[in-house]
């Protein structure tokens, strides 16, 4: 059976990542329904072992070819870039550059048809930035290394999906941004997102940017009228489900009741907050609009926890879990292992 190929990049060697990984690939289901391997250090993923004592053997490849998929066994493509002596729970120059060069072969790998998926442990920006790659994050990253203009942050939760128009931006730096032919394209991105995904006709709500979306120019200076609407007038005229824009504060909520299968935030905090609220061990980050198919756990690198062995991994088994569902080379109309695995 074609079951699909996940390349999952460790992330920050010094957070969480390495013992997510472990916890989430000692499930025997995950193997079941895909064919996962650790991009990264197999000396880090070694000592994470030691941390959460999963009984999982750490086997060192060089390239997907070697891997064995085998249960009871992780794979490890090891680009050897992390020093054994890396302190666990501090910012470091040595695991920001890893973890830009664990995803940028992840990113090749991709391109090259070698895996179906790529799924993202956390990187540490300050790390990121000390290791000199100065990126906002994963998605900067992905959209730069694949040559993609056009991308938005989605994040999916059980009850509730939302879609960025602006992400990692001051608010008013956001708010200038917006505009309505990027409103246009992130609709249609989450369109067209979510009917790869069995969708056949998305339900999309799209957010106002003031209170109570701006309430026909009481509050604002007609931010709604000018960057909003004619956006989602022209997803409406491509035969888009697209309703707009609304407030914010009571749209949430319908979406989680299931009037809307996909929110349409305006920026970050606005998106992230209502995500969160249900429980960062349910979030997944996907990044749409690239070539290739990409989620990531919606959390961070936990240096306070790391090493401690008690880092939740659900986030990280819903994010492969997504990963499974979004790569071309599924075969399981439903996966063998529930979303509450």
């Amino acid at each position: 059976m074609n079951r699909p190929i996940i390349g999952i990049t460790m992330g920050d060697a010094a957070g969480v990542g390495p013992e997510i990984i472990l916890k989430s690939l000692h499930d025997s289901l995950v193997y079941e329904s895909c064919r996962p391997f650790v991009i990264g250090d197999s000396k880090i993923m070694e000592r994470a072992e030691g941390f959460v004592q999963t009984g999982l053997k750490i086997r060192n490849i060089q390239t997907v070819s070697e891997a064995q998929f085998q249960i009871g066994t992780v794979d490890c493509l090891d680009l050897d870039l992390v020093p054994a002596d890396l302190k666990v729970g501090q910012v470091s120059a040595e695991a920001g550059h890893a973890s830009f060069s664990f995803l940028k072969k992840a990113i090749e790998l991709a391109n090259a048809g070698e895996i179906d998926a790529i799924c993202t442990a956390p990187l540490n920006k300050e790390a990121l930035h000390k290791g000199g790659h100065i990126y906002p994050g994963h998605t900067e990253i992905l959209a730069d290394l694949t040559g993609t203009k056009d991308f938005s942050m989605m994040l999916s939760a059980p009850k509730l999906k939302v879609i960025h128009v602006t992400t990692h931006v001051g608010i008013i730096d956001a708010v200038k941004m917006i505009n309505p032919e990027r409103v246009y394209k992130v609709i249609r991105m989450a369109h067209e997102t979510l009917q790869k995904a069995g969708f056949a006709a998305p339900k999309i709500a799209v957010c106002g940017i003031n209170p109570h979306a701006g309430e026909n120019g009481l509050f604002g200076y007609g931010e709604e009228e000018e960057k909003i609407i004619p956006g989602v007038k022209q997803a409406q005229e491509d035969g888009i489900h697209a309703v707009g824009p609304l407030p914010a504060d009571t749209l949430f909520f319908r979406a989680t009741r299931g009037d809307f299968d996909i929110v349409v935030a305006m920026y970050h905090d606005q998106g992230h907050g209502p995500i969160k609220v249900l429980g960062l061990e349910a979030g997944v980050n996907i990044t749409v609009g690239l070539p290739i198919i990409r989620t990531s756990v919606d959390h961070g690198t936990a240096f306070d926890i790391a090493g401690k062995g008690i880092a939740d991994e659900q986030s990280m088994k819903e994010a492969i879990r997504q990963a499974i569902e979004l790569a071309p080379n599924r075969v399981f109309d439903h996966l063998p292992w529930s979303k509450q695995c």
